[in-house]
């Protein structure tokens, strides 16, 4: 053989791995399950009803099924979905009066398992050092039983600790093995921050903020931001709302006060930027201001929830309580509404998976 074809032989050799490896880059990986990339909305549905469900929004909005536990499980969901929390691939569902938590893959939604002991008037969860808190109301009149309980996450079920806290635990969030829990107050009012240790679940602090904490938010700093609303006007007491800014490593805390009659809510916080929601309005304000915002960027609108995820707000309205809701996203480059669709009854908060 004369050293062209040689030649020739190598690079035909050469080309076929080349396209043989070609084809393997080409491979794409399986999507995750029909639910991933969109927005998961869980609703309280009609009290007492046993209709809770969720719903899915892809986020152009093209996809939108309504009730997809149900549609996935044949079986319904419970009786007030108060919130849901992301661990790994898992998405948890707390039932606020079920006293359930409702466990499925965060992607298809198919059912893992159930949570249904050792909770009492649950509100919402968080993880840290392999482990999920949950807030409890208990009875909600009553000051003294409210608690975290404690989800061993290996096995997903309740540890028999369970970790005393004072009146109305609300939003909780985590930072690191810091557990920051919010107290409204059950059907009182509150004005702390209980910090709690997820190693030894014990409290470790008591921080005190604006009366009635209705929204915990971490920055990319690690500052914890809190929104109080302030006590309403029908307690006799009204006081006014309050931002607080908590520096996590040493529990230092600064704020700005509303005036007494504004009650804001649905903090949200974005690449350096806070947003709220207050009297049918949403406000901006760099995190650095040292005072409130005194134009709206939206107005005119009703929110039951709110949040900010890449320069689009979205806002959940319950209507009357008793028709289906709405999700509504605006474009916060030129505050304009750019989609919206129909939900079920009550939606209460909005989550990206």
């Amino acid at each position: 053989m004369n050293s062209k074809k040689i030649a020739l032989l190598f690079l035909s050799i050469a080309l076929m791995f080349i396209s043989c490896s070609n084809d393997d880059d080409m491979t794409t990986s399986e999507p995750l399950g029909d639910y991933e990339d969109g927005l998961l909305i869980p609703h309280e549905g009609n009290f007492g009803q046993g209709n809770a469900s969720v719903s899915y929004v892809s986020y152009d909005f093209m996809t939108v099924e309504n009730n997809i536990f149900s549609s996935v499980n044949s079986s319904p969901l419970g009786d007030t979905a108060q919130s849901i929390a992301f661990n790994g691939n898992l998405a948890y569902i707390v039932l606020n009066i079920s006293n359930t938590i409702e466990i499925v893959n965060r992607y298809s939604f198919e059912s893992i398992g159930t949570i249904n002991t050792g909770l009492n008037n649950p509100r919402y969860i968080a993880f840290a050092n392999g482990k999920g808190f949950v807030t409890n109301w208990g009875d909600g009149s009553v000051a003294t039983d409210d608690y975290l309980a404690v989800i061993d996450l290996t096995t997903n079920t309740l540890d028999n600790q369970t970790i005393s806290v004072a009146e109305g635990p609300e939003e909780i969030i985590a930072n690191g093995n810091m557990i920051y829990v919010a107290h409204q107050g059950g059907f009182s009012q509150n004005n702390i921050i209980s910090v709690v240790d997820a190693g030894s679940n014990m409290v470790s602090s008591i921080i005190t903020v604006g009366d009635v904490p209705n929204s915990l938010q971490l920055d990319s700093d690690g500052n914890l931001w809190v929104l109080a609303e302030g006590k309403p006007a029908w307690t006799g007491d009204e006081t006014a709302g309050r931002l607080s800014k908590i520096n996590t490593s040493n529990n230092t805390v600064t704020s700005i006060d509303f005036s007494v009659s504004e009650h804001p809510n649905y903090l949200a916080v974005e690449n350096g930027t806070l947003y709220y929601y207050n009297a049918g309005s949403v406000y901006k304000m760099n995190s650095a201001a040292l005072t409130l915002p005194t134009s709206a960027e939206l107005s005119g609108v009703n929110f039951y929830g709110m949040t900010v995820n890449d320069s689009v707000l979205y806002g959940i309205d319950a209507v009357d309580f008793t028709s289906n809701g709405t999700l509504s996203a605006y474009d916060l480059n030129s505050n304009t509404l750019i989609n919206s669709t129909t939900l079920s009854i009550i939606p209460g908060n909005i989550y990206f998976n």
